[in-house]
């Protein structure tokens, strides 16, 4: 397998850290999204498998450069105007491009998706909050993050369209009901704050609060009828049932189902890790991705874009 990678910043280290334990890799990185050197450009295109993480604006330029018979692992969003969007759903034969949404492959997510196990019942209303100092720190006015030409909605389309997905690919995203983004550091001409409602398909909102510019936590409240599932910086908690009394006759706080003791970071780096053996798995037997997952990531983008 001949592989090239595009971009070499932070998250494309994360992700050439996991492919060192298998795979040998050669790195383009070009110093602007349109930027091209025609001398690595010639051996990234002898390269049959391909993975796109440079900044989201270029993405849509890349695969349109390098889609023909090659596999491509493209990070998420897939593309960055309503425009290439449509011109990429129109083309054939995209059963070989994965869109990384790794928090589908997340322990948290794997929870979510048992609830039947544990007996959950409906799911009602949920609150995310995501948050890290991204934007206190010396580099983020150079970073293209904190550019609004390169990173349009900053933390939205970077941070909250993880959760937006995740919800998406397991219940069904019905409409977001409003996004309010702010740069609440000053800096930069993009967004760092972002605060978003949306209502499922079946009719149950979700809360997410994203920013760059407050310290870390990864944490969620999910609330569902004859239960909670509760993740914090370091665990994951299932409670139940909702009929849980004292002896005096008043509801209480349900009895701890399962508690699985995880990291958000923990969870963050063995999910990418997942997303990468599953990209694997697919190129190793030649196997296509599925049309309901690639529809997914493509509804996704465009929700973040309109």
């Amino acid at each position: 397998m001949n592989i090239g990678i595009i971009g070499d910043g932070k998250h494309s280290k994360r992700i050439q850290k996991i492919l060192k334990k298998k795979y040998k890799f050669f790195i383009y990185n070009p110093k602007r999204p349109s930027y091209i050197d025609n001398n690595k450009l010639k051996f990234l295109q002898k390269c049959n498998i391909i993975f796109i993480l440079s900044p989201n604006q270029s993405h849509f330029y890349y695969i349109n450069l390098l889609k023909k018979n090659r596999y491509i692992f493209c990070e998420k969003p897939p593309v960055g105007s309503l425009k290439e969007l449509e011109t990429l759903k129109k083309k054939r034969n995209n059963e070989k491009i994965f869109f990384n949404f790794n928090k589908r492959y997340s322990y948290f997510s794997k929870i979510i998706q048992d609830r039947k196990k544990y007996k959950l019942g409906q799911f009602i209303y949920g609150s995310l909050i995501t948050s890290h100092g991204l934007a206190q720190t010396k580099g983020y006015l150079t970073n293209w993050r904190s550019d609004i030409s390169t990173c349009k909605k900053g933390v939205f389309e970077m941070v909250s369209i993880h959760d937006i997905d995740l919800f998406n690919y397991i219940f069904g995203l019905k409409k977001i009901n409003f996004i309010n983004l702010t740069n609440t550091s000053r800096k930069g001409n993009s967004y760092d704050t972002s605060t978003t409602q949306i209502t499922l398909k079946n009719n149950a909102q979700i809360n997410i609060f994203s920013t760059y510019n407050s310290s870390f936590n990864d944490t969620a409240l999910l609330m569902f009828e004859n239960g909670i599932i509760e993740k914090t910086n370091n665990a994951i908690i299932i409670y139940g049932p909702t009929k849980n009394f004292n002896k005096r006759g008043f509801f209480i706080k349900p009895k701890v189902i399962n508690k699985i003791n995880i990291s958000a970071i923990q969870d963050y780096n063995e999910s990418l890790e997942k997303s990468v053996n599953y990209f694997f798995d697919h190129v190793i037997k030649k196997k296509k991705f599925a049309q309901k997952d690639l529809n997914c990531s493509l509804e996704t983008n465009r929700i973040i874009l309109s």
